[in-house]
């Protein structure tokens, strides 16, 4: 399940895996006999012809007589970069038509080092971040999809952007491709996809465990503390645990140390934390060209957990409605016994999304060496570990590279990624 976008021509998709990735076409043709314009996205006219592009990919890349997730954009196609603190969405206009999408955000990030002179103060990159590239099937090959990379670019590079960088699935030859080959995107890294079907009984928490809710202000000193020396930790982290999408940052920890603990200090020796982030507000999901008997085991397995939660029967939500899913972000654990802490906060989050209707699935997205993807409850057959993110250096105005103490396309740092809930 990549929750971005779809793939565009059919492409066999391995056994487990969710696609639902950056979508690019291939090499232009050279002579074009069709003038398209590239221009930004008029929000207030565009909603409906934007949305019926989306679906026009997404069916036109559906595989005859096999399952296809399908995205629903809830009417606002502009919400899923609403809050990055400068965004813009691009349209590729034929007569009228909207024959392409690209959108794009920008924000500072923390580059895995510090500051040379002062250990406690970490170095930002100002990081611009391309999603849901789309082209109309019957638009395709006519480079369409070079042009709106190309008019984002420059607006990243007129904002001052230092790095961009796009997520794909690594399958998507397409993409990887046009973005490698042609615009010269370095592969960065593989980030793990972890995805919790949401079961009809509750998950049980650790009686010895105590979950707290932290409130934003003090989540975001927690967190600046944490992940000053990650990668990729948003210098606006405030803004993302005060919107109204942020569900709750909680912190777990054995309850013994919950009457010294005092959060305005220092973190307990030993911890969990993470946040949850109602992504269902902003697109949905529905799965579609399932058989009927398919379809009336999942709801056997779903009648018998709920009834039978003891037998621990894999049930299966309703994934063949229009359904949400909590993003678990800002995971994070320290001390002796921490895994089992995580544990329990995951299960917590669980029984959250199994009080909201509309919501079937957790998903979380860690770098694969980080140790608390051990700890995250998944289901391995919706769960993948080829997310694919690439990354390139934009040149400045006088086209030379701006001189920085970090780079990231030359180089590798070891440090937490931190994955924002906003790109996902």
């Amino acid at each position: 399940m990549n929750l971005r976008s779809i793939p565009p021509p059919p492409q066999k998709k391995k056994k487990g895996s969710m696609p639902l990735k950056i979508v690019a076409e291939e090499s232009p043709t050279k002579n074009m006999n069709m003038e398209v314009k590239i221009r930004e996205f008029d929000e207030e006219r565009e909603n409906e012809k934007v949305e019926d592009l989306e679906r026009q990919c997404e069916f036109g890349g559906q595989h005859q007589g096999q399952p296809s997730l399908i995205t629903h954009l809830l009417g606002d196609p502009f919400g899923r970069i609403r809050h990055f603190p400068t965004r813009i969405m691009m349209v590729a206009d034929y007569g009228g038509d909207i024959v392409g999408v690209i959108r794009g955000g920008i924000k500072p990030v923390t580059g895995g080092k510090k500051v040379v002179d002062d250990d406690n103060l970490p170095i930002y990159v100002k990081l611009a971040y391309i999603l849901g590239l789309r082209v109309s099937p019957m638009h395709r090959q006519k480079g369409i999809a070079t042009k709106l990379i190309q008019k984002l670019e420059e607006w990243c590079k007129g904002k001052g952007a230092e790095y961009v960088y796009m997520m794909t699935d690594c399958a998507n030859e397409a993409s990887i491709n046009l973005f490698t080959y042609k615009f010269n995107y370095s592969k960065f890294c593989n980030p793990t996809v972890l995805v919790q079907p949401v079961h009809a009984h509750r998950k049980p928490v650790t009686s010895s465990t105590a979950i707290v809710q932290v409130p934003p202000l003090v989540a975001a000193s927690m967190y600046r503390r944490i992940f000053s020396n990650s990668e990729f930790f948003p210098q606006d982290i405030e803004s993302i645990l005060s919107s109204k999408l942020h569900l709750g940052t909680f912190i777990g920890m054995p309850k013994r140390y919950l009457q010294k603990w005092d959060p305005q200090k220092k973190l307990p020796p030993c911890f969990a934390i993470m946040s949850v982030w109602n992504t269902k507000e902003v697109y949905q999901l529905q799965l579609k060209g399932v058989s009927k008997v398919t379809k009336a085991c999942c709801l056997g397995s779903r009648v018998l957990d709920a009834h039978m939660p003891w037998l621990r029967v894999p049930s299966i939500p309703n994934m063949f409605r229009p359904f949400g899913f909590y993003f678990l972000y800002g995971l994070h654990m320290e001390g002796k016994g921490s895994l089992k802490l995580m544990k329990s906060l995951c299960n917590f989050a669980h029984n959250m999304a199994r009080d909201d209707v509309a919501c079937a699935a957790v998903v979380a997205e860690v770098a694969q060496w980080d140790p608390v993807s051990e700890a995250i409850p998944h289901w391995k057959r919706f769960s993948w570990s080829e997310d694919l993110w690439c990354m390139k250096k934009l040149p400045n105005k006088e086209g030379g590279n701006n001189p920085q103490p970090l780079d990231w396309v030359t180089s590798r740092s070891a440090s937490t990624l931190f994955v924002d809930p906003r790109d996902f």
